[in-house]
């Protein structure tokens, strides 16, 4: 069996269906038909039964596929080892970040890394925070990049911190803020319980939410055209003028702020190219350059 075989077959028991396999795999239904006929031969075994409702795996064909993210990634070790061998950093770069850094953040970083190293690919998996260590304890991704307090078992490095802020089109006074249109966003749920906890030390009532979007930048668009007040990290508001601004705070005036991580496993630092991209992030200042 090939690699794309193991690929396939562990696409076909996520989906226990061909034609959403094809679409993923971007292949024919017929080519994966034939395909499984040519392991089936191989092994000789009857791997899926197919139905009306789809396909069923049958007992030896589960634990092929169930075999196939094993295979995969001992696959990936081989490739990254032997391209660790070299004596230049080359390679593909496997990276698993949030949805804010990878828009805000990592385009610049990566920019900057394949100026100095042109031989280096990426990979990137974008995700909400807490799926970045999924992605990181099944080898998926090398290295991670999350936001919040999380907490992680490997290495973790501190990228940067940014203050959260009250942001409106007009000037408006924090007291007031039970009786404006508010506007959420999804967040994932430590920034969400920074703010709940924010809110219920001054309040004794709930927010008025009038809107509750899917993404940042659709919250921020709101915000701008006067449709209510919003809780937003401070860079998406930096270089906004017409919009008022105001740091959270806590009870003794110290600022809410965000964290934004790096994380890794230790013994990844092994493979050169992430041992040299490691190294380029320790020393990037966000402030100034990404």
């Amino acid at each position: 069996m090939e690699e794309r075989d193991w690929l396939m077959l562990k696409v076909l028991y996520q989906t226990k269906n061909i034609t959403k396999a094809a679409a993923t795999l971007f292949i024919s239904q017929p080519a994966i038909t034939n395909r499984l006929r040519q392991i089936e031969k191989e092994f000789g075994v009857i791997i899926v039964n197919r139905g009306s409702k789809g396909i069923h795996f049958t007992p030896q064909g589960e634990y092929l596929a169930k075999s196939a993210e094993d295979v995969l990634l001992k696959i990936r070790q081989i490739k990254d080892q032997v391209l660790n061998m070299e004596t230049e950093v080359t390679g593909t770069l496997r990276l698993g970040a949030s949805n804010y850094f990878t828009k805000y953040r990592l385009p610049g970083l990566l920019k900057h890394f394949r100026n100095q190293y042109p031989k280096v690919d990426f990979k990137v998996m974008t995700t909400w925070s807490k799926d970045v260590f999924s992605l990181l304890s099944n080898q998926d991704v090398q290295v991670g990049f999350i936001r919040g307090g999380h907490i992680w078992s490997g290495e973790t490095h501190l990228l940067f911190e940014e203050p959260i802020c009250l942001t409106s089109k007009e000037e408006i006074d924090i007291h007031d803020l039970p009786n404006l249109p508010r506007i959420d966003y999804q967040t994932d749920p430590i920034n969400k319980t920074v703010i709940d906890n924010w809110w219920r030390e001054r309040f004794s009532h709930p927010p008025l939410v009038s809107m509750d979007v899917d993404r940042l930048d659709t919250c921020k668009e709101m915000v701008v055209n006067g449709l209510g007040y919003a809780f937003m990290p401070s860079t998406i508001v930096a270089k906004t003028d017409d919009v008022q601004k105001i740091i959270l705070t806590d009870n003794i005036g110290n600022p809410l702020v965000r964290k934004t991580l790096m994380i890794y496993q230790q013994d990844s630092l092994e493979t050169r190219v992430v041992k040299a991209f490691v190294s380029f992030v320790k020393h990037i200042n966000f402030q100034s350059t990404v």
